[in-house]
């Protein structure tokens, strides 16, 4: 593989890296013979430079052959891994895909820090939101659902919580993830791989062989992983998952649309913690966001659950309420404030 090309997309990665970008993405545009390079910084997609074409098919045929894709396939989706350090600065792991186009292909690099320990209370604006997500996991059985948009730290929260966990007691953990975005300790980690024949739904038989006190599943994505994941919670088994809704109210009616009638939802869920990220303004300065979280547990759970919204609403903290107390505590601008009411 032609060196100069190996030193620009090492270069290229170091940048991203050290701008912390979540990811790369490379838009090819045939007409103007050039590829724009963009970075999601702060959950924003930002242009960083354009490249020529030939340039953009180098590096693409490089990033293919370094992570195990096929170089000769251009007609069909690939995904590909591929560890990455920089000395003094962290190991990553990168997390390829390409997508055919009507003559090119795309490509998307997905950039996850493998050293980067988060700590909950620094995740979460608000500490008393960290004091109660710490306090669910004292349940034996049951699941905890973390909800919210592509982005936004479900992960990262999850992994904070599993450790969070694990630092004051002995447990048998098991996570079944898609991928796996960071190396735990004292935690079987299985990765989802469909055509080793590891599905979802394959791992979790597996894993509920091994005597898990604590199971961690990447993402409920479908009726038989939900069933399964409540069927777990309900056979003495501690679940801790993700799942796609735009708010906690959207939770319960998520797990209703994937065949999770209500009593079993009353009876197995603890709480739910749907997430959404701010940008906090530091005298003007962006550098960094922090989760405002719509927490459900105890009784308004149960409210939420059987569809009384009226006895909530002097107990249930919304997105809304949260970002009104980040604007009144400072942490927020109100052009930021304006923009995310809207």
């Amino acid at each position: 593989m032609n060196k100069t090309t190996a030193t620009i997309a090492n270069k290229l990665l170091e940048h991203a890296c050290q701008r912390n970008s979540s990811d790369i993405h490379f838009y090819p545009d045939p007409i103007r013979d050039e590829t724009k390079i963009y970075y999601r910084l702060l959950g924003k997609r930002t242009y960083i430079r354009t490249i020529k074409h030939s340039l953009y098919q180098l590096l693409l045929t490089y990033f293919k052959f370094s992570s195990n894709m096929d170089i000769g396939e251009a007609r069909k989706p690939q995904n590909g891994v591929l560890p990455f350090e920089i000395k003094q600065h962290g190991t990553y792991s990168l997390r390829l895909s390409t997508l055919p186009l009507s003559s090119l292909e795309s490509l998307t690099i997905r950039i996850l820090p493998q050293e980067k320990s988060h700590i909950l209370e620094q995740l979460f604006l608000f500490p008393s939101q960290f004091n109660k997500m710490k306090n669910w996991l004292k349940q034996k059985s049951g699941i905890i659902l973390l909800t919210g948009p592509t982005g936004c730290g479900k992960t990262t929260t999850m992994y904070a919580l599993l450790e969070a966990m694990l630092q004051e007691n002995t447990f048998q953990a098991i996570t079944l993830e898609d991928p796996i975005e960071r190396k735990l300790h004292e935690v079987l980690q299985v990765e989802v791989n469909e055509k080793a024949g590891v599905s979802y739904h394959s791992g979790l038989k597996a894993a509920l062989r091994h005597d898990p006190d604590i199971l961690m599943i990447g993402e409920i994505r479908d009726e038989i992983t939900a069933q399964f994941a409540f069927q777990a919670s309900l056979t003495g088994h501690l679940v801790l998952s993700t799942l796609h809704a735009k708010d906690a109210a959207g939770t319960i009616d998520r797990l209703i649309d994937l065949g999770i009638n209500r009593a079993d939802i009353q009876q197995s869920l603890i709480a739910v913690a749907a997430i959404q990220l701010l940008p906090i303004d530091r005298q003007g300065d962006i550098k960094q966001r922090a989760a405002i979280v719509e927490l459900l547990d105890g009784d308004e759970l149960d409210n939420m659950i059987k569809g009384d919204m009226y006895k909530m609403k002097n107990h249930y903290h919304s997105f809304q309420h949260l970002m009104e107390k980040a604007y009144i505590y400072g942490f927020i601008s109100k052009a930021i404030y304006n923009e995310l009411s809207e």
